[in-house]
């Protein structure tokens, strides 16, 4: 499920596609559109390059509807951020023949409005990564709708930083977690999409050796946390001289699937 769907067909990039008549058409029918940035300038205003000497203008009050500052302008590393790439937008005045002034947070109302009213807990989104920090990860699910997927929520195997398992750009899909409609809240979840303890458990068998990375060891050194797979960790017996990340080759002594453990040897 994608935000995108509400772009007309075939105007998926309007570079080089646009006139005067589709502009007018997009502006009069409300249609959202998307183009290429080529520069965010001192006052933090986006510039869109429409093709055929078109010149559009997303000024700072209209590039986001979330996250603003109390006098309603956005971050300016958001507007930094977005030059070289695609951006989605509504024509919000005609200026002349050859300037276009447009509309992200009119598309942001219109993201919104959909993951209110469309989406609930459980539904798959495709998503892009737009931002990471150590707590966890941002995810825009459409139209500049950004949800926030905890670092927790990455994989069942523990992880110090997200960058262990994304990077920016990178298009993945989520699982809706909750949405906060009053305060416009999003949170995420992706490790239910990487399979449950009993299906990876699947391709692995007793007394076989097989690949692992290594992850905290716990609090009495009575073993370390070796990830086979970012849903499934076994405890290995404590050795000395290994490190977090670290990729070892492990022992599988036995499988409790009655108690979901794995039980493993460092070799």
């Amino acid at each position: 499920m994608e935000y995108q769907k509400f772009i007309p067909e075939g105007w998926e990039n309007t570079r080089d596609k646009l006139d005067n008549n589709l502009i007018k058409q997009a502006f009069n029918n409300g249609d959202i559109l998307q183009g290429f940035v080529n520069n965010c300038d001192e006052n933090f205003n986006l510039h869109i390059d429409l093709g055929n000497n078109i010149r559009g203008i997303i000024p700072r009050n209209e590039l986001e509807e979330i996250n603003v500052d109390d006098f309603g302008y956005c971050n300016p590393s958001i507007c930094k951020n977005k030059v070289n790439s695609y951006v989605q937008f509504k024509i919000k005045e005609i200026y002349n023949e050859n300037n276009v002034i447009l509309s992200r947070k009119n598309v942001q109302k219109d993201a919104l409005n959909w993951v209110k009213q469309e989406l609930k807990p459980g539904a798959i989104v495709n998503g892009i990564v737009k931002n990471m920090r150590k707590f966890g990860v941002f995810v825009e699910i459409g139209g500049g709708v950004v949800g926030l997927l905890h670092v927790e929520d990455i994989s069942v195997s523990r992880i110090k930083s997200p960058e262990e398992r994304f990077y920016i750009g990178q298009k993945i899909n989520v699982m809706i977690k909750s949405i906060d409609k009053d305060n416009d809240k999003i949170v995420l979840s992706y490790k239910e999409l990487l399979g449950d303890w009993d299906e990876n458990i699947k391709e692995y068998q007793e007394k076989t050796i097989v690949k692992g990375i290594v992850k905290e060891t716990d609090k009495f050194k009575n073993g370390i946390f070796i990830e086979l797979k970012p849903n499934l960790v076994g405890l290995a017996e404590y050795k000395e001289g290994v490190e977090y990340g670290q990729k070892v080759n492990v022992y599988i002594k036995k499988i409790i699937k009655e108690r979901k453990k794995i039980k493993l040897l460092i070799v």
